[in-house]
C-alpha cells in the first residue's frame, strides 16, 4: 500500500532520516537461487531509511492492515510466515540486507560499514498478546517496530509542525485542530 509506505517515510524524515520507498535490491542470480527465488525480479523493500548521524540503515517492511485483523504473531511465529519473508527466513534476510548495504555503499548513498536494522511498520496489530510477542522478538533481534502507537504519536507531533504541502501533514493538522476546537 503506497500511501502507508509514504506516510512511514514522511514520519521517519521528520525524525531526521533520509528515505526511499519501493527500493529495489539487486540480487545476483546465485543469491536468488540461494534463497529460492531464481526467477523473481529484484527484491523490493517498502522503505529504506538512512541516518548519517550514526551511519544507520533501516530496511522497513510496511503492513498497514488498517481494516483487517492486523499483524498476527503467535507461538513465536508470524502468521502467515510467507507474508513476512525477511522476518521469517534468516537466510533471505541475511542475503537481502547484505546486498542492500553493498548497493548503498557502492552508490555513495551511505558511508561504509553502516549498522543495518530490519524494521516493521504497521497500522494494526491483531491482539495484545501478538503485540507483546512482537515487542519481545524485536528487542531480542535488535529490530525496529514502528507500530500503530508509534504512528499515532508521530502524527500528533506532525500536527504541531510548520505547514508543508503533504497530505499526511494537512490531515494531521485538521484532526488536531478539530480536537482542540472541542
Amino acid at each position: 500500500m503506497d500511501s502507508f509506505e509514504n506516510l512511514i517515510a514522511l514520519l521517519l524524515r521528520r525524525d531526521g532520516w533520509w528515505t526511499a520507498t519501493s527500493f529495489k535490491v539487486d540480487l545476483t542470480k546465485a543469491e536468488k537461487r540461494e534463497i529460492g527465488t531464481h526467477s523473481a525480479p529484484r527484491w523490493e523493500l517498502d522503505v529504506v531509511a538512512y541516518k548519517g548521524q550514526n551511519n544507520e540503515v533501516l530496511a522497513i517492511e510496511c503492513k498497514s492492515f488498517l481494516d483487517s485483523t492486523g499483524v498476527v504473531y503467535r507461538k513465536g511465529a508470524f502468521e502467515p510466515p510467507d507474508r513476512y519473508k525477511l522476518f521469517a527466513r534468516e537466510k533471505t534476510r541475511e542475503i537481502v540486507l547484505r546486498r542492500l548495504v553493498d548497493q548503498l555503499v557502492a552508490t555513495g548513498s551511505c558511508a561504509p560499514r553502516p549498522t543495518i536494522r530490519l524494521g516493521l511498520a504497521t497500522g494494526n496489530i491483531a491482539k495484545r498478546t501478538d503485540r507483546a510477542g512482537l515487542q519481545a522478538l524485536f528487542e531480542k533481534e535488535n529490530w525496529r517496530l514502528l507500530d500503530d502507537d508509534w504512528v499515532r504519536e508521530r502524527l500528533k507531533d506532525t500536527a504541531g509542525a510548520g505547514y508543508e504541502n503533504d497530505v499526511a501533514i494537512v490531515v494531521a493538522k485538521i484532526l488536531e485542530g478539530d480536537r482542540l476546537a472541542r
